[in-house]
């Protein structure tokens, strides 16, 4: 079914009740319970609120806000916008939690920016696709909030166990940005100004406040609470 293009919720259910039609065996109240057992968790109720806070910040115009200090940051570097699109992915993956809105939040921007700039479009759309797996690596995470629901690990402490592999997977990226920048000659997009960079920071100061809200709420073993403190400081 998933082959066909039917939604993995449907393709799973249908398969299940096919079975449970075929063989007859299981009694109807123990379908209804597996079933509601299976979403009666509090931490899940953090998903839906993450994905939210990602599209609220979208619309909010908050990942130009990222794009620009990214670029006032490192886009004087050699293969300088590709070095923008890890650096904001790193900062949205804090806020999103989801390879999704990272790609159709700033990956709409960069794109076009690398485009715009004469980078091969493959390039510009493997970066960005690459550097929108850190979303679900570094916290906050959606698949670690499932994980930890399923597995009854807590979330907090996998969000806590995600910073530093995400750390380094975006400094290995930037290194292999570096080396096709070294391969192909090519150089920095922009000059490396103080103001530029000063103003940049003063913009994305309400942003870091989403982050900062979020680390307190993690280590206070809440994430569902800071799903919901996002969609507020979004708003």
């Amino acid at each position: 079914m998933m082959a066909t293009g039917v939604p993995v919720a449907i393709a799973m259910a249908g398969s299940a009740l096919v079975y449970i039609l075929l063989t007859g065996d299981l009694p109807p109240f123990v379908v209804i319970h597996r079933m509601v057992s299976g979403i009666d968790s509090f931490p899940l109720l953090a998903v839906p609120f993450f994905i939210m806070a990602g599209n609220l910040m979208n619309h909010a115009g908050i990942t130009n806000r990222i794009y620009n200090f990214a670029l006032s940051l490192v886009g004087w570097l050699k293969g300088g916008l590709g070095h923008v699109n890890i650096i904001g992915s790193v900062i949205f993956a804090g806020m999103s939690g989801t390879a999704i809105a990272d790609a159709a939040g700033l990956g709409t921007i960069e794109i076009k920016a690398m485009r715009d700039h004469g980078y091969d479009l493959g390039f510009s759309v493997g970066v960005t696709a690459a550097s929108a797996t850190l979303g679900p690596i570094i916290p906050p995470s959606l698949p670690f909030v499932i994980y930890g629901m399923m597995a009854n690990v807590s979330v907090g402490q996998l969000f806590l166990a995600g910073i530093v592999p995400g750390l380094v997977m975006a400094v290995l990226m930037m290194l292999t940005v570096a080396y096709y920048a070294h391969k192909y000659h090519w150089g920095g997009d922009i000059a490396f100004e103080w103001p530029r960079l000063g103003k940049a920071m003063v913009e994305l100061g309400v942003v870091i406040g989403f982050p900062m809200v979020m680390w307190g709420m993690l280590v206070a073993g809440m994430p569902f609470n800071a799903a919901f403190g996002l969609c507020l400081l979004a708003l």
